[in-house]
């Protein structure tokens, strides 16, 4: 799923004051089913805000979009925005998977050199950000886009606000979810669902692979890699287990219900009676992995953000009219899936040179003829995080038979609850976020694999994450 370079560079000359009110925020309108071959135009009450910014500049950071023509849109977008207001804004890609990404820039921030506007992960950085005091307050524009296009995506309200303050503005939806090969099942004559249990999953994976005809069920790693994090973290939960509290301040890794877990996945890497539905090297495997793979039709199950979706669509891969879409399978202390998704949110760094500016631009770059751009050459993964914006066009309402999925997921009622007593999502915490970042999960199931019994190796990721917690300023 994701591309080895961490940074990569591409500069924009052109046309770059602050929050631009409701009523002068641009009405969304259609397009072509095709991606657009120019930008839509930048509305005049945001060139007539940034009238005074003619001539200066700034930088972006962008989490990078593991599409490669969804880039150079969001760049088209950008260009346009600075060509619009007489600016020159510089555009520069993070690899967010790299581990060391929050350190970078903090120490940008903290040294002056940082970029004015970022967009990351929601679920996975804002926190950390927002506890090293890099990040600027934007409620004024949140307040702004709130008045002009409704509500903001769900699980955004609990990751981007501290104190009752925005620190991220949601500028796009990221839809995750769960993807079976639905041909191999109707072979086996499987019907598939919309809801699985864990046990369900891993007992169908084995029914329908077939080494010989280069077929393998479970196409999903537990080495060092976001989708490892993001599945390891989503069976413990639906077993009743968490990283902390739902305060996110106190670890309570160390539980019975997370050795159940972690015994239970443990045993699909190790069991010989799940061996013909593993993949060759799946214990190596990094984030391109189970994208490269799926792709290739040898896998029939993986669980991903809809990037390897937008792939197989977009290139039209056999693979994707024979994909079945669902959500994320249900454990022992869940009625159903924990699924939150998550959303992109733009951050001003603390001591950005053109702050006014870059809050102009996230208006514009969150508003439907910016982003279906992008959306179109990453269908269900770049979706509107606000309310209004997904009735914008029609190819957000219409585009996909998955995109209704993917936006129940972004407008559902949260919190989430299990029935001993977890809501999801838990309060943002730096310590959370921090460990899922030092790949304390995905160690921890290499332990296991290795032969160390699951509740020893939850009892030591336990100790790691309590360090962890510690040095995000949270002791326990």
């Amino acid at each position: 799923m994701k591309e080895n370079s961490v940074w990569s560079r591409r500069d924009f000359l052109g046309a770059g004051v602050g929050v631009l009110g409701a009523a002068g925020l641009a009405a969304c309108g259609g397009t072509s089913e095709s991606a657009p071959k120019t930008q839509a135009e930048v509305p005049k009450e945001l060139v007539d805000a940034a009238a005074s910014m003619k001539g200066t500049s700034m930088g972006v950071l962008s989490q990078k979009l593991y599409s490669v023509t969804a880039n150079g849109q969001l760049d088209g977008s950008i260009k346009k925005f600075a060509d619009a207001t007489g600016t020159k804004i510089e555009n520069s890609l993070i690899q967010a998977d790299a581990g060391d990404v929050v350190a970078k820039i903090d120490a940008e921030v903290k040294g002056g050199v940082a970029r004015d506007l970022a967009f990351m992960t929601d679920s996975r950085f804002v926190a950390q950000f927002q506890a090293l005091g890099d990040l600027q307050d934007v409620t004024d524009v949140v307040t702004a886009l709130t008045a002009k296009y409704g509500e903001p995506c769900a699980e955004a309200k609990n990751f981007c606000v501290f104190d009752g303050k925005w620190f991220a503005i949601p500028y796009h939806f990221i839809g995750i979810g769960s993807f079976l090969r639905k041909d191999w099942m109707q072979e086996k004559g499987i019907a598939p669902k919309d809801v699985y249990t864990w046990e369900e999953l891993r007992d169908l994976c084995l029914s329908i692979s077939d080494p010989g005809k280069r077929r393998f069920g479970w196409g999903m790693t537990v080495n060092r890699s976001g989708d490892g994090n993001g599945m390891i973290e989503a069976l413990i939960n639906s077993y009743g287990g968490a990283i902390a509290t739902n305060d996110g301040k106190k670890v309570t890794f160390d539980s019975p219900e997370t050795v159940q877990a972690v015994t239970f996945l443990g045993d699909i890497y190790t069991n010989p009676k799940y061996k013909a539905m593993l993949p060759p090297g799946v214990a190596s495997w990094t984030d391109t992995s189970n994208n490269e793979n799926w792709l290739a039709g040898i896998l029939g199950y993986t669980r991903n953000s809809f990037s390897v979706y937008a792939d197989s669509k977009t290139k039209k891969n056999p693979v994707y009219g024979n994909t079945h879409v669902f959500s994320d399978c249900v454990g022992p202390a869940t009625d159903k899936s924990l699924l939150l998704g998550q959303s992109q949110g733009f951050v001003v760094f603390k001591g950005a040179k053109n702050p006014a500016l870059a809050k102009l631009l996230a208006q514009y770059l969150v508003s439907a003829p910016a982003l279906v751009g992008v959306a179109k050459e990453a269908p269900g993964l770049v979706m509107p995080a606000w309310a209004k914006v997904w009735d914008a066009d029609p190819y957000f309402t219409g585009g996909d038979p998955a995109f209704p999925m993917v936006r129940n997921m972004s407008q559902q009622s949260l919190p989430l609850s299990t029935k001993n007593g977890l809501t999801f999502p838990q309060k943002a915490s730096a310590g959370q976020q921090a460990v899922v970042a030092a790949y304390v999960l995905t160690d921890m199931m290499q332990q296991v694999i290795q032969g160390t019994a699951a509740a020893a190796a939850v009892k030591a990721a336990h100790a790691k994450m309590v360090q962890i917690f510690a040095q995000q300023g949270l002791p326990q």
